[in-house]
């Protein structure tokens, strides 16, 4: 269980959880949704690196967006946010940077974007699609380790968060201590693997300690999905937001990187181009085993006071 910790300012979720200094550096995903083009690659290559059963191909039709949601049989989930909004300058911006990048541009082939100020004669709808690929986001303070009985969850030399898919009993108890809704128990008939077992992104462990990229970041057409260490991401991803603004897309926020929110920072952050709650985030997420060490102490001293008056009142019985 969790112990005394602060929750504020920077932490080293390897270190708090025991390894010596020598331990690698904290290891993470910077996702920058402003180059997603919804290919769902990474959900495929979670899907057949981790050999995570494909259950949502009965969908097919029903939206672009087929996987629907972070799910004990979906590690990725590339969401499709479509807003009736115009693009405005924001879309002169964003051609601009898909220009600079080599990406393809809405418009006709060949067209470019128009400089500031021009009028842009290209036909485009009044909305926009907002893509974004989300995964566990492996919590400095995660209150799904706090809570589990087994020592299932663990925490790597990396910084990153696992479950021991052996040594888990189908509890639950991980499930609605995630701020984010990411872990969930594998749902399917009996005798199909893991059923029962809590299920998520392992940030691909066993290609870590191998030295390899994990699948989803190596498969990324755009690198929208960046690997690396995780202060070095931060440093790109704010670099990244300060290009945006100078594009003229003012939208532009991280999302996950603050070490001083509510579970400490993320190990897996996002540039976002709208409000979080739009791709589905809690705005401001908070650890939900954060007072357990104060309770316990409480329940502690409640418990010694009835003790002592259990005490008290046997002696005066016998008196």
């Amino acid at each position: 269980m969790a112990g005394e910790r602060s929750f504020f300012g920077p932490v080293d979720p390897a270190a708090d959880a025991g390894y010596d200094e020598d331990h690698p550096k904290r290891k993470g995903f910077f996702t920058d949704t402003s180059i997603c083009i919804g290919c769902k690659a990474c959900e495929v290559a979670c899907k057949e690196w981790n050999d995570v059963p494909a259950t949502h191909f009965d969908m097919l039709g029903s939206s672009y967006d087929n996987s629907f949601s972070l799910n004990a049989n979906q590690w990725r989930h590339v969401a499709f946010i479509e807003q009736a909004k115009p693009m405005g300058e924001q879309e002169s911006g964003l051609r601009r940077q898909a220009v600079a990048l080599g990406m393809p541009t809405m418009g006709p082939p060949g067209s470019v974007p128009p400089e500031p100020g021009e009028d842009d004669a290209v036909d485009r709808p009044d909305f926009r699609w907002l893509m974004s690929s989300d995964v566990c986001k492996h919590c400095t303070h995660a209150a799904c380790l706090d809570v589990c009985p087994t020592g299932s969850l663990f925490r790597t030399e990396f910084g990153t968060v696992v479950v021991q898919d052996d040594i888990c009993n189908g509890c639950g108890y991980c499930v609605p201590a995630c701020p984010y809704g990411v872990i969930e128990r594998r749902k399917g008939p009996e005798g199909a693997k893991n059923v029962g077992i809590a299920q998520k992104c392992t940030l691909c462990y066993d290609r870590l300690g191998a030295g390899s990229t994990p699948a989803c970041a190596q498969a990324c057409p755009t690198q929208s999905i960046q690997f690396g260490d995780v202060e070095e991401l931060r440093e790109r991803a704010n670099a990244r937001v300060e290009q945006l603004h100078e594009a003229g897309i003012m939208d532009a926020r991280l999302y996950g990187n603050d070490p001083e929110d509510g579970v400490g920072g993320t190990g897996a952050f996002f540039l976002l181009l709208d409000e979080p709650e739009v791709y589905g985030f809690p705005p401001d997420p908070v650890v939900t085993t954060k007072d357990l060490p104060h309770m316990y102490k409480r329940a502690g001293a409640a418990a010694l006071t009835l003790l002592a008056g259990a005490a008290l009142a046997f002696v005066g019985g016998r008196r």
